[in-house]
C-alpha cells in the first residue's frame, strides 16, 4: 500500500510503513509542509495514497468522503509524544492485512480504531 504521512507526525513514521513493505513519502519530502489540507489530500488522490495524519479535520465525512479517497487514517490520541505515537502506528501496520484502507477513514485512538465507509 501507499502512504502520505502528514507534517504533524514524526518522519519515523514513514520509516515504519516502509520497513513493513508499503511505500511512504512524507508532506516534508514532497514540499507540502504548511500547504491547506485540501491540497495535500488532493495530491494523496493523485498519487493513490492513504493519508495518515493527526488533523481531525479529515473526520468530517461531509468534507473528505471516504469513498472518495485511497484511505484516511487519523490518530486521535491523547498522548502525541513521538515513542507513544511510534508505538502506536507499529500496531497499527499489522491491522492491514486484515482490513481494506482504501474508501475508508480510520480513526485510530489508544484502545480501538473506528472504520467508516
Amino acid at each position: 500500500m501507499k502512504f502520505k504521512i502528514d507534517e504533524n507526525l514524526p518522519i519515523e513514521v514513514a520509516e515504519l510503513f516502509e520497513k513493513s513493505g508499503h511505500e511512504a513519502t512524507t508532506v516534508f519530502q514532497e514540499g507540502l509542509a504548511g500547504a491547506p489540507d485540501h491540497r495535500i489530500i488532493s495530491v494523496c488522490q493523485k498519487e493513490k495514497r492513504a493519508l495518515v495524519t493527526l488533523d481531525t479535520d479529515f473526520c468530517d465525512i461531509r468534507t473528505y468522503p471516504p469513498e472518495d479517497f485511497d484511505g484516511l487514517i487519523v490518530l486521535r490520541l491523547e498522548n502525541q509524544d513521538k515513542s507513544h505515537v511510534l508505538s502506536l502506528v507499529r500496531r497499527l501496520i499489522g491491522l492491514f492485512s486484515n482490513e481494506p484502507v482504501s474508501g475508508q477513514l480510520w480513526i485510530v485512538e489508544e484502545k480501538r480504531v473506528r472504520i467508516r465507509d
